[in-house]
């Protein structure tokens, strides 16, 4: 009875061992700074012609795991970015406020879908929201990727459950297609964006 009990504690450790090991996350995704500098320059580009902002811009980019900063505040100026925040994606066909997707996004612009829509956006008015600290910012897509962001209500808000650090290897809530922040991102973010003499480029991609 003994050596049963002792070789049962030793298969149990050694699978608790097993399972550690497995489970244990990959390294950390790390941004690139040569790739959001291309993309800076890419969207420095677009704006001049569109007459757009040309002091900031924001990049999201949803390559990355949605446990990691992902959305950027470029500065044209500083060719640099001048702050990075966690960003929530759509649920698509799941349940809203899991992490389901956190390692592949899945886009569509199709109303309904719950999904966020990649392509560049103007920022537009500022509003009353439901969610969050109470504000939120019209989107107005520019692509035929993101074309239905009016009809689907998609706007650049606030959220409760998104976090304010980097929560990786988990992942930030997923809602119905907006990109929320959290809610000391957002007003760290509004004063900028009440700011801006002209309309912001807001540019969602995959890296």
């Amino acid at each position: 009875m003994k050596k049963s009990l002792f070789f049962l504690s030793i298969l149990t450790l050694t699978i608790l061992s097993i399972n550690k090991t497995c489970s244990k996350p990959k390294n950390k995704p790390s941004v690139s700074e040569s790739e959001i500098r291309i993309k800076g320059n890419e969207a420095f580009r677009f704006c001049k012609s569109k007459g757009l902002n040309t002091r900031f811009c924001i990049l999201i980019d949803m390559g990355l795991h949605s446990g990691v900063k992902r959305f950027f505040v470029w500065d044209f100026k500083n060719n640099s970015i001048s702050d990075s925040f966690m960003v929530s994606h759509g649920c698509g066909i799941m349940p809203w406020s899991w992490t389901w997707s956190k390692k592949n996004v899945v886009f569509s612009n199709k109303d309904g879908s719950h999904c966020t829509a990649e392509g560049k956006y103007k920022v537009g008015k500022r509003g009353y929201s439901n969610w969050g600290i109470g504000i939120n910012y019209a989107l107005l897509g520019l692509d035929n990727t993101n074309s239905n962001a009016v009809k689907r209500s998609v706007v650049l808000h606030s959220w409760e459950k998104v976090p304010d650090t980097e929560v990786f290897p988990d992942g930030t809530p997923e809602g119905w297609g907006c990109p929320a922040l959290s809610n000391e991102a957002l007003k760290k973010l509004d004063p900028k964006l009440k700011k801006a003499k002209m309309p912001v480029l807001l540019w969602i991609y995959k890296s």
